[in-house]
C-alpha cells in the first residue's frame, strides 16, 4: 500500500495500537483477520491522504545523457526496497502476497499510480485473493464499487507494468542457475572492473541510485558511468554482502577498506535470460538493519 518500509512499519504499529485499544468493538461478525485488515487498511488510507505517492527509481525525469554525472540527491518520496527476510518470516508462507510477484519492485512502482482505494481493492482482490464481498466489507464499499475499482486498477497496472514481467526469474532460479552470474557480478564490482561487469549486462539495462534523480538507460550509458564515475580511482573500494529484496537478488554495499567499510546502498539486481537487466542502488544506509546487515564490517 505505502511503498516504503519505514512507513509500513509505522502503519503496522499504529494498526496494532488501534486494534488493542478498540478490541472491545470486535463483535465476531467477521473473522478476526478481516477485522484487523479493516483497521490496517484504514490506517494506510489515512497515511496516503497525508503525502503524495512514492516515486519509482525511473520517474524523477528523463534518462541521463551519455556521460552525465549524477545530480545532487533530491528529497522526494522515493520507493523503498523491502527485505525478503521479513517475507520469509511470515507465519503463513503460502500466502499469495509472498508466493506471487506482487512484492516485485516494478509492481510496487506501478501500484503507486493508483488512487488509494483502487490500490487497496487491487491488493485485497489480486494479491491476497479475497472474495469481492469480503473486500467490500473491509473497505465499506458496495460490491459494484469494488468491481468497478478493480477493473480500473487492472487497466492502469497493465499500462504501467513492463511487458516482460511474466518472464522474470523466480527466487529459486536466482539461487541456482544465476549463482555464478551473481558471483561474477560481485567480483567485477569489487575489482572495479568495468569491462567484466559490462559483459554481464543486457543492451537495455537500466541503473538508478535514489535519492539521486539521475538514472541511466542502455548499455552505452551505464558503461560510461561505470568507467568514468563509479570506478574512478578516488571512489574507494566496495564490499558486497548478499541479501534479498522484493524477491530479487540484492546486496548490502559497503564503501571503505577493511574494518572502516560502512553502509552505502542496498543494491537490488534484476536478472532476465541470464543477464543483468537492472541495477537499483538505494542509497539509504538506515535500511541496513531491516535486512539483517551489519553497520560495519569490522
Amino acid at each position: 500500500m505505502l511503498g516504503s518500509l519505514e512507513d509500513a512499519q509505522d502503519a503496522l504499529q499504529e494498526a496494532f495500537l488501534r486494534a488493542w485499544t478498540g478490541r472491545s468493538t470486535y463483535r465476531a461478525e467477521s473473522t478476526f483477520r478481516a477485522w484487523l485488515y479493516r483497521i490496517t487498511t484504514n490506517v494506510c488510507l489515512r497515511a496516503l491522504e497525508r503525502r503524495p505517492r512514492r516515486i519509482g527509481p525511473y520517474e524523477a525525469g528523463p534518462a541521463a545523457e551519455l556521460g552525465a554525472r549524477p545530480a545532487d540527491p533530491v528529497d522526494l518520496p522515493w520507493l523503498q526496497p523491502y527485505p525478503d527476510v521479513l517475507l520469509d518470516g511470515s507465519p503463513e508462507p503460502g500466502d499469495a502476497v509472498v508466493a506471487r510477484e506482487t512484492i516485485e519492485l516494478a509492481f510496487l512502482a506501478a501500484i503507486q499510480h493508483l488512487p488509494p482505494r483502487q490500490r487497496a481493492v487491487l491488493i485485497l482482490r489480486d494479491a491476497l485473493d479475497w472474495p469481492a464481498d469480503d473486500t467490500a466489507a473491509v473497505l465499506e464499499m458496495s460490491l459494484a464499487a469494488v468491481n468497478s475499482a478493480l477493473q480500473r486498477a487492472r487497466a492502469t497496472m497493465k499500462e504501467q507494468l513492463p511487458a516482460r514481467r511474466l518472464d522474470w526469474s523466480t527466487a529459486d532460479e536466482a539461487e541456482h542457475a544465476e549463482r555464478s552470474l551473481l558471483q561474477t557480478y560481485v567480483e567485477a564490482f569489487e575489482r572495479h572492473d568495468d569491462r567484466a561487469l559490462v559483459a554481464l549486462l543486457r543492451e537495455d539495462v537500466r541503473m538508478a541510485m535514489p535519492p539521486h534523480p539521475t538514472w541511466y538507460d542502455g548499455l552505452a550509458s551505464v558503461d560510461v558511468f561505470l568507467a568514468e564515475v563509479a570506478f574512478r580511482q578516488d571512489s574507494g573500494p566496495h564490499r558486497f554482502i548478499p541479501t534479498r529484496a522484493n524477491r530479487h537478488p540484492a546486496f548490502g554495499v559497503y564503501r571503505g577498506d577493511g574494518a572502516d567499510a560502512t553502509p552505502f546502498a542496498i543494491n537490488v539486481v534484476e536478472i532476465e535470460s541470464g543477464q543483468i537487466a537492472a541495477m537499483h542502488f538505494f542509497l539509504y544506509p538506515e535500511l541496513f538493519p531491516a535486512f539483517g546487515l551489519p553497520d560495519n564490517l569490522g
